[in-house]
C-alpha cells in the first residue's frame, strides 16, 4: 500500500471521528485548500483554515517558505520552482498540495480610449445587390454561390488585398465575356467558384452584385501593455463585422489615440455608448496582428501612460481573484483616465481559457451618474484588485447596464503571446 492510499484511509477515519465530535466545520475549511497552488515570486499566500494543522515542505531545495503562527499557515514564494506541501492534522498526513512558483511578472495597466483600424484578409462580402440589366435584375455574386461573410482572397489566381484590387478584373471580365475564377474563404474552408459580371443598363459598367469591405474602424479601451516586449492587449472581446456579425479575420491594423466626446447613458434594454473621435494627429501608437475572442493584440510603438497607475503592477491568476471590491480604469471625458469602484460579484477559477470569467457590477456613484454603468466602448477597461491587474471589462448585461462580464487577465496575456508560465531556473543538487 502506497502513501497516498494510506493517507486517504487515515483521512477517512479521521473525518468520521471529527464529525462525531462536532469538529467538522474547521476540518472542512482545512480540506477545501486546493490541491494545486500557483504563486508568483515574492507572493504570500495564507491558507484558509482555522483548524489546528501543521504542514511540511516535502522537497529539501524548496522555492517556498512555510510559516506557522496562531494556528495559521502562510506560504512565502521565494524563487521559481515546484514544491510539494504536505498538510497534517494531529500528526497524521491528510493532504498533499503541489506548489508552483512562477517568475515575478508585471504589466502596466491601460484605461486609455483608443481608436481601432482593422484591415481584413482579402475583401469581406457583406451583402448582395441586384444589378439592373437589360434582361432584368439579378445578383451575379449570388448566382455564383458567394455568401455573406465569405472573404474573397483571389481572382484569376492573383491575390486580392483591398477593394481597389477588384474593379479592374470586373471590367476586363465584362469586356472579354470570360468569367472570373474566384477563391473565397468560408469558415476556414477554401471554395472555388466562377462569377460572370453583368452590365448595369443605366450606369453602363459591369458589376459583381456584391457589397464588399476591406477595413473596419471603431473605439475601445486599452487593457495592458508589457514593458519588456511592448506587447499589448485591448477590448477583451473579438471585433465582429457590423453587417455579417462574424469575427473579422485580420490582415493587419493600427491603433491610435481617441478622445471621448460624449456619453449616451445606458438604461434597461439599452446599454449606452461612448461617442469618441480619433485624435486629430491620428498618430499610430501600435499595430494589430490578432483579433480573437479575448480582444485585439499587437505591439506598441512607444510607451503610453494613463496618468493614474503608470508603474508595472503584478497580475492575479484566475484562481487568485476574489469576490468583493475592485476598481476599473477607463475614460468617460475627453482623454482623462479615471479610477472607478466596482464589485466582483462572482469569479470562476478557470483551468482553461474562457471569455466570461467574472461577473462585475459598477458601484461608483460618479460613474453610474455619468454612464449608467457599463457602456459600449468601455470594453477592455482593466480591472484592478488589491494592487493587481486581474482582468478586463468585456460585456454589459442588456437588461442591467450596471453589471456585465469580465475576462481574466491570464487569458489575455496568453493571447498576446506572453508566457507567464516560464519555467523556473534549474536548482543546484
Amino acid at each position: 500500500m502506497d502513501f497516498d492510499q494510506l493517507r486517504k484511509i487515515i483521512g477517512g477515519i479521521l473525518l468520521v471521528s471529527l464529525i462525531s465530535l462536532g469538529l467538522y466545520e474547521p476540518f472542512q475549511q482545512y480540506i477545501t485548500i486546493p490541491n494545486q497552488l500557483t504563486l508568483f515570486e515574492g507572493e504570500h499566500y495564507s491558507l484558509p483554515t482555522s483548524a489546528p494543522v501543521t504542514a511540511t515542505i516535502a522537497t529539501n531545495d524548496s522555492s517556498v517558505e512555510l510559516n506557522h503562527q496562531n494556528h495559521s499557515l502562510t506560504l512565502e514564494a521565494n524563487e521559481q520552482g515546484n514544491d510539494e506541501m504536505v498538510l497534517h492534522l494531529a500528526g497524521i498526513p491528510i493532504k498533499k498540495v503541489d506548489v508552483n512558483v512562477l517568475k515575478n511578472f508585471r504589466v502596466i495597466p491601460g484605461g486609455q480610449s483608443i481608436g481601432v483600424k482593422l484591415n481584413t484578409v482579402g475583401v469581406l462580402v457583406v451583402g448582395h445587390h441586384q444589378v439592373d440589366t437589360q434582361t432584368g435584375k439579378v445578383s451575379p455574386g449570388e448566382l455564383a454561390g458567394i455568401k455573406v461573410g465569405d472573404i474573397i482572397t483571389q481572382i484569376n489566381g492573383k491575390p486580392i488585398e483591398k477593394m481597389t484590387d477588384v474593379a479592374p478584373y470586373v471590367q476586363d471580365s465584362g469586356k472579354s465575356g470570360l468569367p472570373l475564377d474566384i477563391v473565397v474563404n468560408r469558415e476556414n474552408e477554401k471554395i472555388n467558384t466562377q462569377l460572370k459580371p453583368m452590365r448595369d443598363k443605366d450606369e453602363q459598367t459591369y458589376k459583381l452584385g456584391l457589397y464588399i469591405r476591406d477595413s473596419a474602424a471603431g473605439i475601445g479601451t486599452m487593457t495592458f501593455y508589457h514593458p519588456g516586449t511592448h506587447k499589448y492587449g485591448a477590448l477583451g472581446h473579438v471585433i465582429s463585422d457590423m453587417d455579417t456579425k462574424k469575427p473579422i479575420v485580420v490582415e493587419d491594423g493600427q491603433i491610435v489615440r481617441s478622445t471621448v466626446t460624449s456619453i449616451e447613458k445606458g438604461s434597461n434594454g439599452d446599454p449606452g455608448e461612448k461617442l469618441a473621435r480619433f485624435s486629430t494627429d491620428r498618430e499610430v501608437i501600435g499595430n494589430i496582428n490578432r483579433n480573437s475572442p479575448f480582444g485585439i493584440f499587437g505591439e506598441l510603438n512607444k510607451d503610453i501612460q494613463n496618468g493614474v497607475m503608470d508603474k508595472p503592477l503584478p497580475i492575479a491568476l484566475s484562481h487568485q481573484v476574489k469576490e468583493g471590491p475592485a476598481q476599473i480604469l477607463t475614460v468617460v471625458d475627453n482623454d482623462k483616465v479615471d479610477l472607478f469602484d466596482i464589485e466582483i460579484v462572482s469569479t470562476i477559477p478557470q483551468k482553461f481559457p474562457a471569455t466570461k470569467g467574472m461577473v462585475i457590477k459598477v458601484t461608483d456613484p460618479k460613474l453610474l451618474e455619468k454612464t449608467g454603468g457599463i457602456v459600449q466602448g468601455m470594453s477592455g477597461s482593466p480591472i484592478i484588485q488589491n494592487g493587481k491587474v486581474i482582468g478586463a471589462v468585456t460585456h454589459v448585461f442588456v437588461n442591467d447596464p450596471t453589471s456585465g462580464y469580465g475576462v481574466h487577465i491570464e487569458w489575455m496575456l496568453n493571447e498576446a503571446g506572453i508566457d507567464i508560465y516560464e519555467k523556473g531556473k534549474s536548482k543546484a543538487s
